[in-house]
């Protein structure tokens, strides 16, 4: 298997990264400011991902239907947003770690504006620590109440090919 690794490496100005700003800014719910930094659009194992200061902060992932810029866990650390996000307890916490999809069982609190098939990363009940990164499979309302199944559907998470590629 080839190793995966950024391509396709360019550097953007910033009035190009206008729609890209106001993506990321409706799916964490605040402002988004890329213009004192320096940015770079690449490809990481075929998907779009967005540089900012050497930190992949985004990548374009499939969203309610659509193509969007979504934050990546730096990227959450980054800005810090207050929506879309799913908190659990540490019994769940080393099953994301390996990739496993969240189950509703683990899930303790939620965003209730949180849509089925919309972006959702998950956090750490007691810290805030962002953990991972995926796709709502049921809104936030029922994650809260679910004692089986899967909620969300990971894409990304802490130790995966993403995190730990430099940039």
């Amino acid at each position: 298997m080839a190793e995966a690794r950024v391509r396709k490496r360019k550097p953007v100005r910033h009035k190009q990264m206008r729609d890209v700003e106001r993506d990321l800014g409706e799916t964490m719910g605040l402002e988004v400011d890329m213009s004192s930094g320096f940015i770079e659009l690449a490809h990481f194992d075929g998907r779009d991902i967005l540089i900012l200061n050497r930190e992949i902060v985004a990548m374009k992932m499939d969203v309610t239907g659509s193509n969007k810029w979504v934050p990546t866990l730096r990227g959450i650390m980054l800005w810090g947003p207050e929506r879309s996000w799913a908190a659990v307890d540490k019994g769940a916490i080393p099953f994301l770690m390996n990739g496993a999809d969240c189950m509703g069982a683990g899930i303790h609190i939620a965003d209730p504006s949180i849509d089925p098939g919309g972006f959702v990363w998950i956090r750490d009940q007691e810290s805030g620590t962002p953990l991972a990164s995926g796709v709502a499979i049921v809104d936030g309302e029922e994650m809260m109440h679910m004692t089986k199944g899967k909620a969300i559907s990971t894409i990304h998470w802490i130790g995966d090919e993403l995190w730990n590629i430099e940039a």
